[in-house]
């Protein structure tokens, strides 16, 4: 697998970022994860792990925004990741902002999108969800649904209440996504009184699945004390840190460095990881944490959970090194572990928070 996307690569990296994008998701529909996937690869025990009471067979996870219509789940999973997460899925279809949305920052291994939840909507997303749920052959893994709000809508609160009433008992676990800066508005939800708001009318809809809450990684140290207080308060399952950034570092190097929209890659792996360390702090290690934001290797996942991820996620280093990528952050993170004396991931969770 790792062969043929050199081989693609140079093909593709000409290409428009979103059209390269979809080109890739039509390969994985078509089978091509079939290339890389063997059924007789396990992997080490080291790496598996138990968070909010779902069994993952390692803590390597792809992000929301690659699969954003769930068309894909399983092709997915058989690239070896531990677990998926699809969307993020309006209630209704909107198109997103306009095109480009997409911008590759080669230069600083990052990417800026401003894509605004371009979504199909929720009838066609569970539709697919319905039909791999019969499925008995679908792949081993955790499937996580990410929902969002309609930018026009007229109650936001209510569009995650949908979300979450109409794909109950198709995924795994939910996550709430507040903290997309691309649409307007929106990260007023992460502010106390608007989410203890959310948080009460989804816990109203009776869902046994975890539900986790995605956060910016741009909120404040007093706006950050506030939510991970409001979490715990509530007792949500989980806290995913972080989202994209607004913010430019200085030292980017790339032409589209300027371009509006959220920054990932690279770039986000300090900032992510110091909210992340200080969360795990501020709620004490009594909620799960998902590590996001520039992981690229094994031991930049270790890093995260050294500051308190239960489990991680990557995106926007596939983009330029291609899916060789899951194997190597796993067995460079089983390293890791093993060198450091811990027999598990939960072990080393947290060890390097103060």
């Amino acid at each position: 697998m790792s062969h043929l996307y050199k081989l693609i690569y140079p093909l593709i990296r000409p290409l428009d970022p979103e059209l390269a994008h979809n080109l890739t998701v039509k390969a994985l529909q078509s089978g091509l994860a079939g290339l890389a996937f063997n059924e007789r690869d396990t992997d080490s025990p080291v790496l598996r792990t138990r968070v909010f009471g779902l069994d993952f067979k390692n803590p390597v996870g792809l992000a929301a925004g690659f699969d954003k219509h769930a068309q894909m789940p399983d092709a997915i999973l058989k690239l070896g990741f531990g677990f998926t997460e699809a969307g993020t899925v309006t209630p209704l279809a909107q198109p997103g902002n306009p095109k480009p949305r997409l911008f590759r920052l080669t230069e600083d291994r990052a990417v800026i999108n401003r894509f605004g939840f371009n979504s199909q909507g929720l009838a066609p997303f569970c539709k697919r969800l319905e039909k791999r749920k019969a499925n008995p052959e679908k792949a081993p893994g955790i499937f996580g649904a990410n929902l969002g709000a309609n930018k026009e809508s007229q109650d936001r609160i209510q569009d995650y209440v949908t979300g979450l009433e109409t794909l109950n008992g198709f995924a795994d676990y939910f996550t709430i996504n507040v903290s997309s800066p691309n649409t307007p508005g929106l990260r007023g939800l992460q502010d106390k009184a608007e989410l203890v708001d959310l948080i009460d009318r989804l816990k109203s809809v009776g869902t046994r699945a975890p539900l986790l809450l995605k956060i910016a990684p741009d909120v404040s140290d007093g706006e950050l004390e506030e939510i991970c207080e409001t979490v715990v308060e509530k007792e949500m399952d989980g806290l995913i840190i972080s989202n994209t950034t607004l913010a430019r570092p200085e030292n980017l190097k790339s032409a589209h460095a300027s371009e509006t929209g959220g920054l990932s890659g690279a770039p986000l792996f300090d900032l992510s990881t110091e909210r992340l360390g200080r969360a795990y702090k501020l709620t004490g290690g009594k909620i799960p944490l998902i590590g996001v934001g520039g992981i690229s290797s094994g031991r930049e996942a270790y890093s995260k959970i050294l500051n308190g991820a239960s489990l991680v996620q990557l995106y926007s280093a596939m983009v330029f090194e291609g899916p060789a990528l899951v194997q190597k952050v796993k067995s460079e993170l089983r390293l890791c572990l093993k060198a450091d004396g811990f027999s598990n991931v939960a072990e080393a969770v947290g060890q390097m928070v103060k």
